[in-house]
């Protein structure tokens, strides 16, 4: 999510809603944005600071020195215009939660896409195997495993293509502030397990 999601105004009116919910400091409203959107956008101090001085400078916002820590509060006039705006201020919470769940999705795409072509390139793999297998049946025990070690190698070479595939795409996309949803960890899981299945089951029948 970049900061574009946050129309003209709307940042401004989100910060007066967390700090609604209690006194913060610079870092902490930076780290509930990052929460409230599920990691999709992270605002950098460039562009919180600025506004909570411009909501100082229009009486909206208070703080206080403590220490090295500046922590902001809400004053009654804040209250005021967040309660005048509430409407506002759903729309951009519902904003807000479909963009997350836009994201989430496209990463469960993703995994079920490389799901697929793992699955794909597993069973040609066991197939040719088989295949192999027979073919080397009448040979003698040397040459079969001969064979053997040169598709234990191609076997390895496929999975670990998958392996690099997934994770250079699941790394990417959580670096640039993506989702990586718990339940889309599970399918992976689910999905290779399925597939050693196939593979062992290829295996014992050839």
């Amino acid at each position: 999510m970049s900061p574009a999601v946050f129309s003209h105004g709307d940042l401004r009116l989100y910060l007066l809603s967390l700090l609604s919910e209690a006194p913060q400091h610079g870092y902490g409203i930076i780290q509930a944005l990052t929460d409230r959107t599920g990691g999709t956008y992270t605002p950098s101090a460039g562009t919180i600071y600025p506004r909570l001085a411009k909501l100082e400078e229009e009486g909206l916002v208070t703080k206080t020195v403590d220490g090295r820590t500046t922590i902001y509060a809400i004053t009654d006039a804040g209250r005021a215009e967040l309660a005048a705006r509430e409407h506002d201020l759903a729309g951009i919470e519902s904003g807000l939660a479909d963009s997350v769940r836009l994201i989430a999705n496209e990463v469960r795409q993703s995994v079920q896409d490389a799901m697929k072509s793992l699955r794909a390139d597993l069973a040609a793999a066991a197939h040719e195997e088989q295949a192999s297998a027979r073919s080397q049946s009448r040979a003698a025990s040397g040459d079969a495993r001969v064979s053997s070690r040169e598709e234990l190698h191609r076997a390895d070479a496929v999975i670990n293509a998958f392996r690099a595939r997934v994770r250079t795409d699941l790394r990417t996309h959580v670096a640039k502030g993506g989702v990586l949803p718990a339940s889309v960890v599970s399918q992976l899981e689910d999905a290779l397990d399925a597939a050693a299945r196939a593979v062992t089951v290829g295996i014992a029948d050839s």
